[in-house]
């Protein structure tokens, strides 16, 4: 499963990539907002950081609004991904868009038939919100369950982002549902390593290397 962060931090952004395990991002402009800085300027940073997805939001609720301000952030770098809504105007920009050869990821999707939709518009990700439909009390990994099942049936190549993660759990049990995708918020992707019995046993480690004396000479 591929691994993106959700956030406009680029310093974060430069500093996680590091690891080698960031394949994308996804961000908008409230995520921009809350670095200070200029849109398209975050974007352009982070799709230098960044060779893969980049998800950039529009504005506009409207078709030709879509397509005016998808077709300008597409411009920023040819790894930017333009996300738009899943409504009817969006279905009619993701299906413009992507016949122009530019990568669409259709978000804010809360059904299987949404999904549905999306895929047969050619969009290159459908993006299920796990945490925000768990909060209306249904089920969110069963969402990505059906949706894997409706387009494996179908053969549809659009690939399944997982966004609205709110914990490590929801990372596993995305993948475990079959989604090619999690975005992860950056505390939350900080964590995927941790295991209280990895540090004990490490300490355990180190304790007996010193107590043995063992060096490794480089």
């Amino acid at each position: 499963m591929k691994l993106f962060l959700d956030t406009a931090d680029a310093a974060e952004i430069r500093e996680l990539a590091k690891t080698g395990l960031v394949d994308g991002i996804t961000t908008n402009p409230s995520l921009a907002a809350k670095t200070g800085r200029d849109y398209a300027d975050s974007l352009k940073e982070i799709c230098g950081i960044i060779s893969g997805s980049v998800s950039a939001e529009v504005i506009s609720t409207e078709f030709d609004g879509m397509m005016k301000e998808g077709k300008a952030v597409s411009k920023i770098a040819k790894n930017i991904t333009i996300k738009v809504p899943s409504t009817w105007d969006g279905m009619r920009a993701c299906r413009a868009l992507s016949d122009d050869g530019l990568m669409v990821n259709v978000t804010l999707c809360f059904s299987p038939i949404q999904a549905m939709m999306a895929a047969k518009a050619g969009a290159t990700f459908i993006s299920p919100f796990i945490g925000r439909v768990d909060d209306i009390g249904e089920d969110g990994m069963g969402l990505v369950r059906d949706i894997r099942a409706i387009y494996d049936n179908y053969g549809f190549k659009t690939e399944i982002l997982a966004a609205s993660i709110r914990s490590v759990s929801h990372v596993r049990e995305a993948a475990l549902a079959g989604a090619d995708v999690s975005t992860i918020p950056t505390d939350i992707f900080k964590k995927l390593m941790s295991h209280p019995l990895t540090d004990k046993g490490l300490a355990a480690f180190i304790a007996d290397a010193k107590k043995a004396n063992v060096t490794i000479k480089t």
